[in-house]
């Protein structure tokens, strides 16, 4: 994992500056979000990135936990919460895996465009389901590479020798949300723009 933190705060101002590619579906994704929301709700963002999405989330809830492996990307994500004069929102440079948070302590968990990035996960879907309150959602915007973009296991060990990438696991929608089923979730809706290799899923764990 350190090379894939190095990776990251390497790329984190480069990344921080590139524009959304689909404006509309990140909206649509914004939206059926906050529909899980509550002016009450402890949201966990787990691979925030830069911060966008948290501080956009923000106004809705009542605090959002938001953390990043990259020191890099969570700089830039503090910057823009003083910028923005954001402050229910607590950044955290550290791996999910090490986060110190009681079981049931979340309304929402969310894992954008990061679990094809983890090798270990189907823990950290265990994991997300552990720190839910019953009837909690857990929602992913996930790349499904095994669906068309399957060549891409043929050239990943040159990629990631030669241009320093980080580490990416291939695989199916289907075996996604059969995953996060074995975890315990419910899956309550799920989006793929036409042509795109990446899911959006809102899962539920059941209530009591």
């Amino acid at each position: 994992m350190s090379n894939d933190k190095a990776f990251w705060d390497r790329i984190a101002r480069k990344y921080a500056a590139d524009p959304i590619a689909d404006e509309a579906t990140y909206q649509h994704k914004l939206e059926k979000t906050r529909e899980c929301f509550t002016p009450d709700s402890r949201v966990l963002e787990f691979g925030c990135g830069t911060g966008s999405t948290a501080l956009l989330h923000a106004p809705f809830v009542k605090e959002i936990i938001a953390t990043d492996l990259s020191d890099g990307m969570i700089e830039i994500a503090l910057e823009r919460a003083a910028e923005a004069g954001v402050d229910n929102v607590r950044f955290q440079a550290v791996d999910v895996a090490d986060l110190a948070e009681p079981n049931e302590s979340f309304d929402v968990v969310l894992g954008l465009n990061v679990l094809h990035l983890l090798p270990n996960r189907r823990e950290v879907m265990t994991q997300s389901y552990d720190l839910l309150k019953p009837g909690g959602s857990f929602i992913t915007s996930t790349a499904c590479l095994g669906d068309g973009m399957w060549f891409l296991a043929l050239i990943k060990p040159i990629m990631r020798l030669f241009r320093g990438w980080p580490d990416f696991q291939i695989f199916r929608e289907a075996r996604l949300i059969d995953e996060m089923r074995q975890a315990g979730f419910d899956i309550a809706y799920s989006h793929r723009p036409a042509k795109a290799p990446t899911v959006f899923v809102i899962a539920r764990k059941p209530s009591l």
